[in-house]
């Protein structure tokens, strides 16, 4: 499966964002599907991920922040950032994976990655 991401950016503390991953190659709706980032000078880490039910989890680092949502009419995964902190600056990828993708070694395919950048 192809993932492209789209809707990364500069934004303010406090600001939001919402990434956007298209997915081609492979029935979308039967995959599980995620976004990790990378901050600088540090390993890549779980965001957060749902499954092809639906059922959503997250890193604790961004619970009642972030919101994962997908639409299977338009092979899309999203993920909506509110309050957002510098911590939060990073290489934001997208992962697809035939089980939950809650870990780096639970993902099949990777997107190119949207850089997202917030400034104090």
């Amino acid at each position: 499966v192809q993932l492209v991401e789209s809707g990364g950016g500069l934004v303010q503390v406090g600001g939001s964002l919402t990434l956007s991953c298209a997915a081609s190659g492979r029935s979308f709706s039967s995959l599980c599907m995620g976004w990790f980032r990378q901050p600088p000078g540090k390993e890549r880490e779980f965001v957060a991920a749902i499954g092809w039910s639906g059922a959503t989890s997250y890193a604790d680092s961004v619970k009642g922040r972030f919101t994962i949502s997908r639409d299977n009419a338009k092979n899309t995964v999203y993920l909506r950032m509110n309050s957002l902190k510098p911590e939060d600056t990073a290489l934001y990828s997208c992962a697809a994976g035939a089980r939950p993708v809650v870990a780096v070694d639970r993902v099949d395919s990777w997107g190119q990655g949207t850089q997202v950048t917030v400034s104090s």
